[in-house]
C-alpha cells in the first residue's frame, strides 16, 4: 500500500466541514449524498463541525434535513458544544452564565444545565461571562457584559469569526469582533476562544467516539481554520477545493495540508481503495 492507503485506512471517523464542503451556501454539492453514504457503507462515522453558534443543533439539524441530509444530534458538533466541554472541564463549578448570544444559543447551554442570564439587569452574578454570535445584540447587554469581566469574571469566546459570510449588502459583525470590543473596554482579552482553528474542536470529537488521532481525518475548504486545526490537533487534514481555498493558496501556505482534493467525491474514493487494501494485505497475512 502507498503512504497515503495506509493512512487512509486507519480511519473511523471523518469530521466534516459544512459550508464549501458539504454544500455551497444554499445549493447541496451533487456528490454528498453519496458520500455520506459510501462512509456509512465503509463502516466509518462522520460529524458535521460549525463555528457558528447564533443557531442550536436542532436548528442546524433542520437546516441539513432541508437539504435531504438526516442527520442526529450527535453528528453535530459547534463552537457552542465545545464551549459547554470546555466550561464543564475548565471551571467545573460554573453554572451560571452571563450570555450574549442569540435564544437559541441559550437554550442550548440550559438544556447543557447552566443558569443562563441574558436580562442585563438581573442581579444575580455569573460566574463567567459567555459571548456567540448575537445577531440581535442589545448596547445594554454589552455594558453589562463588560461590567461582569472588569469585576473578574472570565470570558469565553465560543468562535473567532470577526465576520460572518453573506450575499446580502451588509456586513454580520460577528463573535471576534464583539469580542474585540469588550477587550477594548475592559483592558481583558478572552479567557478561551472555542471554535475553528482551536483544537478542541477536534479533541471533542476523539473524546466523545474514543478515538485516536491517526483515526480521525478533518475535511475542510479553508486553510486558515479547518487545515490549521487538523495540524495543531495532530489529525490528518484534507483540503477540498469546493469552498474558499485553491490549490495555488495550498501551495503558498506554509505548511502544506496532507491531502489536497477537488472535492468529496475523490476522499471518498481514496477511503474505500484503502479500505480494500487493508483486507487485501490481512487477508494475505
Amino acid at each position: 500500500m502507498t503512504k497515503n492507503n495506509v493512512a487512509f485506512g486507519s480511519i473511523r471517523h471523518v469530521a466534516l466541514d459544512m459550508d464549501g464542503t458539504i454544500y455551497k451556501g444554499g445549493t447541496l454539492f451533487e456528490w454528498t449524498l453519496g458520500f455520506l453514504a459510501r462512509l456509512d457503507a465503509l463502516g466509518i462515522g462522520h460529524t458535521f463541525l460549525t463555528n457558528n453558534s447564533s443557531r442550536s443543533r436542532k436548528d442546524y439539524l433542520r437546516h441539513l434535513r432541508k437539504m435531504g441530509i438526516v442527520a442526529t444530534a450527535d453528528q453535530l458538533y459547534t463552537s457552542t458544544l465545545a464551549t459547554i466541554d470546555h466550561v464543564r472541564n475548565v471551571y467545573p463549578a460554573g453554572r451560571r452564565l452571563f450570555l450574549i448570544g442569540t435564544p437559541s444559543l441559550a437554550d442550548e447551554l440550559a438544556e447543557a444545565g447552566f443558569e443562563v442570564i441574558t436580562d442585563p439587569h438581573s442581579e444575580a452574578e455569573p460566574d463567567l461571562v459567555i459571548v456567540g454570535f448575537d445577531t440581535a445584540l442589545e448596547y445594554t447587554r454589552l455594558c453589562k457584559a463588560a461590567w461582569w469581566i472588569r469585576r473578574g469574571k472570565p470570558f469565553i469566546a465560543t468562535h473567532p469569526d470577526r465576520v460572518c459570510p453573506t450575499d446580502l449588502p451588509t456586513v454580520l459583525v460577528d463573535c471576534g469582533a464583539v469580542c474585540a470590543c469588550l477587550a477594548s473596554a475592559t483592558g481583558v482579552e478572552p479567557a478561551a476562544v472555542l471554535g475553528k482553528p482551536d483544537p478542541r474542536m477536534l479533541t471533542g470529537i476523539l473524546q466523545r467516539h474514543g478515538l485516536a488521532p491517526h483515526e480521525l481525518v478533518m475535511v475542510g475548504d479553508r486553510l486558515y481554520t479547518d487545515m490549521v486545526m487538523a495540524q495543531r490537533a495532530g489529525v490528518m487534514g484534507v483540503l477540498v477545493l469546493t469552498g474558499e481555498a485553491t490549490a495555488e493558496d495550498a501551495v503558498q501556505w506554509p505548511t502544506l495540508p496532507t491531502v489536497v482534493l477537488p472535492s468529496l467525491k475523490e476522499l471518498g474514493d481514496l477511503l474505500a481503495r484503502a479500505r480494500r487494501a487493508k483486507s487485501s494485505a490481512t487477508d494475505g497475512e
